[in-house]
């Protein structure tokens, strides 16, 4: 049996990091067999490539090839970590995915939901998530409550513009593929998010 495959969206700062730690206490205390990645990174292959993109030092690279790097790393991941996991029928969450490459390069970029869809062909036909729960937080309200920039971030640097075009695009995805998004209302505690994405998961009958 094909194992299910649930992956969490939303812009900078908006506190996925808490709600995907609170999630995995919650399947450790119920006894749910899970497996946590992340993108870019994942794999040793994967998790060097996430160092060359986020380097606030590589203010050169262009959007084309940070958009391909991302469906790189991507590849590696899948078919080193999640195919095998999904194949064994287990439950794979993943910090990011390819709604974030649609998101930040595609529309936040202006490369085009096309262009990114081609590079990411591979894991577009073969490894769509089957859930993708994307904290719904306005990116100033989100890098007011983180606390502001990340000056070593590169993605972080690219200003607020950026950062509007980026939560414009996800909620168009979510527009979109509405069978697919779980839109998350993260504007309370954290405490509120995380029964929510719970309620969510239960209904959508993963939990």
């Amino acid at each position: 049996m094909k194992g299910t495959f649930i992956t969490f969206e939303g812009c900078e700062g908006v506190g996925k990091s808490r709600q995907i730690k609170l999630l995995e206490e919650y399947l450790q205390k119920h006894n749910i067999k899970y497996y946590l990645t992340r993108e870019p990174g994942g794999t040793p292959v994967s998790e060097q490539i996430r160092n060359v993109i986020l380097d606030g030092k590589n203010v050169s690279m262009t959007d084309e090839c940070e958009a391909l790097l991302y469906a790189a790393a991507r590849v590696q991941l899948l078919k080193e970590v999640v195919k095998p996991k999904l194949d064994a029928g287990e439950l794979v969450l993943c910090d990011r995915y390819v709604d974030s490459s649609l998101a930040y390069q595609g529309y936040a970029r202006g490369l085009g939901v096309e262009f990114v869809e081609k590079i990411n062909d591979y894991a577009i036909k073969n490894f769509m998530p089957d859930y993708t729960l994307f904290l719904n937080l306005p990116p100033e309200d989100a890098f007011k409550r983180k606390g502001g920039v990340d000056k070593g971030d590169r993605v972080e640097l690219s200003g607020m513009d950026f950062h509007k075009k980026v939560y414009a695009g996800y909620l168009d995805l979510a527009k979109k593929y509405p069978s697919r998004y779980i839109v998350i209302d993260a504007s309370g505690e954290k405490e509120e998010t995380h029964a929510k994405i719970i309620n969510a998961l239960k209904e959508k009958g993963v939990l």
